[in-house]
């Protein structure tokens, strides 16, 4: 069992940078994939990133590609989501997400699958 905790949102203006961090408690985090979703309101969910469990591969969607970087340490069972120049269509909650395996994570037809969410936190991006 892997419990996930959100922390790091907040409200910034457009353009700024923000960090969200997981902090994982249970058992073998070092296994796990790990991803950040996010939902808006009235929308679907959308993954935004995802990183192996040993960092050797990151994943992002074009809507975040180049702005947005997932990271991880293991040793402190934490993952990150670095939002740099952060726009108003960014604002949403955004959710941890922890899965053995990546492909969980990454393809949509196969998120259903992901084992552990996190409550999720609210990000709020101004103009």
């Amino acid at each position: 069992q892997v419990q996930l905790v959100e922390s790091g949102g907040g409200l910034v203006q457009a353009g700024d940078s923000l960090r969200l961090s997981c902090a994982a408690s249970g058992s073998a985090f070092s296994t796990y994939a790990m991803g950040w979703f996010r939902q808006a309101p009235g929308k679907e969910r959308e993954f935004v990133a995802a990183i192996t469990w040993n960092s050797s591969n990151t994943f992002y969607p074009a809507s975040v590609k180049g702005r947005f970087t997932i990271s991880r340490d293991n040793a402190k069972n934490t993952v990150y989501l670095q939002m740099d120049s952060l726009k108003p269509e960014d604002t949403a909650v955004y959710y941890c997400a922890a899965d053995t395996q990546i492909d969980a994570i990454v393809i949509v037809t196969r998120n259903y699958r992901v084992q552990y969410w996190g409550e999720g936190i609210q990000v709020t991006v101004s103009t």
